[in-house]
């Protein structure tokens, strides 16, 4: 049934054109049985089907509950991972979409709280609770004295009345032994509103919040503290502003993301001019399109250097000889309308050679430069076979190991068990059927991807710029939430981002 929706030849670009004329569920259906038995594979392609398939399933979706949205989206992504747990970029987009929908939530819960601004409640914060968790993303540190800087005049503004309607010292001294905030003292009728920040805190104010906010602590007309997060216009008006569309602002987000994996590989090779020099030797591994985009812009920036481009045999040479030769991504359907020129049309000399050639010539590179399959939370990566060996041999020679990963990538799942993570193929890519006597005697195993530890891997280039290995989970951080990182939690973990506050 699935094969005859899509033709005799099911692939990505097949399947986004089904789309457009199936019903939800079945394409759901169909997406999986291509998971299933491979005809989508790769981190892109499935990324972009993935994402193509939640966007039609939030347009779908009658209800404007968040709770209901985030418990259809959650149910489709577990279909899904289960049919490819390898595929990580599968659960990478569902999580972030999952992330999308628990942030609008929580900004339409109550627009006046969910500016973004940093206050201290007045209870204990419940365990796990995901309230503080917009924070993060906020322009100053809570620890730092210019998010202090920023804060604290609205506070000291709203109670210099307190402080002019005292006749002498002794009533200022008693507001002081209520709070340490209040420092009538410092406030004169002739100080302006700017030198306030400096001029009337101290380490201990900044650090030490007001037990809540008062009501007339709010910023001047036409003014905004720089670590409020932004708002729509409508969510100005106060908490008695009109609810936001939750499904509509989701779909934007949703669309954001689509932007993302389409400019993932232009914002990657703006760093190309950083980090590739003249003269320099450059090894690369298998066929890689953000590679090759990385490549062509350090050539176009009048770089001269050579690449040494293992065949990653036996998995992947038929496609490394035609990115060499003619610079296509493979001859793959999906990526037929991506292709690139080769690099030896841009003046850079490219030579092929066997991965058995790699110890060997290692101490005449100057770079090594990996595209990964997956990228795991504390830094290492499942990236095709051949690539730990690469790593290996640079660490022994002292040379650096690069990773040009896309944020799509990153997925918040920890290496517990490497075998797990491993996908293994065909074994006759190997040794040929045709040799049965000599594999009845042998067990043959073809692994598609190699497990490469973070201690092997220098520096990531990400979308977002480069980063150390030990700071991916911070990005881990800013991109998923806690309770969405297992995907079959209950009910009540799924919601408690959103009841929060």
């Amino acid at each position: 049934m699935p094969s005859s929706t899509v033709g005799q030849t099911p692939s990505l670009s097949t399947y986004l054109k089904s789309l457009k004329h199936n019903d939800i569920e079945t394409s759901i259906e169909l997406f999986i049985s291509l998971l299933k038995r491979r005809q989508i594979r790769n981190s892109r392609s499935c990324a972009i089907a993935t994402i193509s398939l939640l966007l039609r399933v939030v347009g779908e979706v009658r209800t404007r509950d968040a709770q209901q949205l985030i418990e259809r989206i959650r149910a489709v992504g577990r279909r899904l991972v289960a049919a490819q747990p390898r595929e990580m970029a599968v659960g990478n987009i569902v999580r972030r979409v999952l992330e999308n929908i628990r942030e609008v939530a929580e900004r339409d819960q109550d627009p006046a709280e969910s500016d973004g601004s940093i206050t201290t409640p007045s209870t204990p914060p419940v365990p796990g609770e995901t309230k503080q968790r917009p924070a993060l993303r906020t322009k100053f540190s809570e620890f730092s004295p210019l998010h202090g800087a920023a804060t604290l005049p609205q506070d000291m503004n709203a109670r210099a009345p307190l402080s002019a309607s005292s006749g002498d010292s002794s009533p200022a001294i008693a507001g002081m032994a209520e709070t340490a905030l209040q420092r009538p003292p410092l406030m004169s009728s002739n100080t302006s509103f700017a030198p306030q920040g400096p001029a009337g805190s101290s380490l201990f104010s900044i650090l030490q919040h007001p037990q809540g906010r008062s009501p007339f602590a709010t910023p001047p007309a036409g003014a905004q503290s720089p670590a409020l997060r932004a708002l729509p216009a409508k969510g100005d008006e106060g908490p008695t502003s009109e609810k936001l569309d939750i499904k509509a602002e989701v779909i934007t987000a949703i669309q954001d993301l689509q932007r993302e994996l389409e400019e993932v590989d232009d914002e990657i090779s703006e760093f190309a001019q950083d980090h590739i020099h003249n003269n320099e030797i450059i090894l690369t591994h298998t066929s890689s399109q953000t590679v090759q985009s990385f490549l062509m812009k350090a050539a176009s920036k009048k770089r001269k250097f050579t690449v040494f481009h293992t065949e990653a045999y036996p998995n992947n040479h038929l496609e490394t000889h035609d990115t060499i030769v003619n610079g296509s991504g493979g001859g793959s359907a999906e990526d037929a309308d991506e292709r690139w020129k080769p690099l030896t049309s841009m003046g850079i000399t490219v030579i092929l050679i066997p991965d058995s050639a790699v110890f060997a010539l290692m101490s005449r590179i100057n770079k090594v430069i990996l595209a990964p399959h997956t990228v795991l939370a504390n830094g290492s990566l499942i990236a095709a076979a051949g690539s730990s060996t690469i790593a290996q041999a640079a660490k022994t020679h002292r040379v650096p190991v690069v990773v040009l990963s896309g944020v799509f990538k990153l997925s918040p799942v920890y290496p517990f068990d490497t075998d797990e993570l491993i996908e293994y193929g065909d074994p006759g890519k190997v040794v040929p059927f045709q040799e049965g006597e000599f594999m009845d005697k042998v067990d043959v195993v073809n692994p598609v991807y190699d497990f490469v530890d973070a201690e092997l891997i220098d520096l990531y280039i990400t979308n977002l710029g480069g980063h150390a290995p030990s700071y991916l989970y911070r990005i881990v951080a800013d991109h998923y939430r806690v309770e969405d990182i297992d995907l079959s939690g209950g009910k009540g973990e799924a919601g408690g981002a959103v009841k929060a506050g």
